[in-house]
C-alpha cells in the first residue's frame, strides 16, 4: 500500500492507474475499493492472491485491516485457484470466491453418456490447510426415461481433494 500512495496523492490518479472501470465522480468509495483490489491482485482474476469481490461489493464477511487499508478474501487464494484449474474441464454452474463455493454443472464423457456427475467444492478458510477444502460429488445414471442417483464412493471425493491440494502446493511454490 505504501507504493500505492507514494506514486499518487489523489484518488483520481490511483483509480486511473489501477484500470478500474468505476468513475470517481459517480461513486468514489466503490472506485477506490475496486482500484485497491486491482492493484493488490495484479489486476486479474488470478493475479497475486486473487481478486476480492467483497472489496468491490463492500461485503461484511471480508477481513479488513483498516490500519493499512488492505482488503483480503475470506478463502485461501491458492486453494481457490487450484480448485478452479483442477476442474476446468467441467462446466461451472456457480463460483463465489467470497463464500468459497464452486458448483459445477452436470458433466459426462463422450465414452459414457449414460452417466453424469457434478461437484460442489467448499473452501472454508484463509489458511492453507487440507481441512479448509471439501469436495462433494453427485453422480447419476440414465435409466429410461429418468436420471437415477448413484451411490458415491467417498474415496473419489478424497482423490479430487488431493488433486486440488497438490495443485495448490505447486501454485504456492511458484508464487514464492
Amino acid at each position: 500500500m505504501d507504493e500505492l500512495w507514494s506514486k499518487a496523492q489523489t484518488t483520481g490518479e490511483i483509480v486511473n492507474r489501477s484500470g478500474s472501470k468505476f468513475n470517481t465522480a459517480t461513486n468514489k468509495d466503490l472506485a477506490m475499493r475496486d482500484a485497491e483490489t486491482r492493484l493488490q491482485s495484479g489486476g486479474g482474476l488470478f493475479g497475486k492472491g486473487g481478486v476480492s469481490l467483497g472489496g468491490i461489493l463492500g461485503d461484511n464477511n471480508q477481513e479488513k485491516n483498516t490500519s493499512s487499508g488492505v482488503i483480503t478474501t475470506s478463502v485461501n487464494p491458492f486453494l481457490w485457484r487450484a480448485a478452479i484449474e483442477t476442474i476446468d474441464f467441467m462446466p461451472l454452474s456457480s463460483a463465489d470466491q467470497v463464500g468459497g463455493t464452486i458448483i459445477t454443472d452436470w458433466y459426462s464423457t463422450s465414452g459414457n453418456e449414460k452417466e453424469r456427475c457434478k461437484l460442489n467444492i467448499f473452501i472454508t478458510g484463509v489458511s492453507f490447510k487440507a481441512e479448509n477444502l471439501r469436495v462433494v460429488s453427485f453422480c447419476q445414471e440414465f435409466k429410461n426415461p429418468t436420471w437415477v442417483n448413484k451411490e458415491i464412493e467417498k474415496e473419489n471425493n478424497i482423490k479430487i481433494e488431493n488433486a486440488i491440494l497438490n495443485k495448490a502446493k505447486k501454485l504456492k511454490l511458484q508464487s514464492s
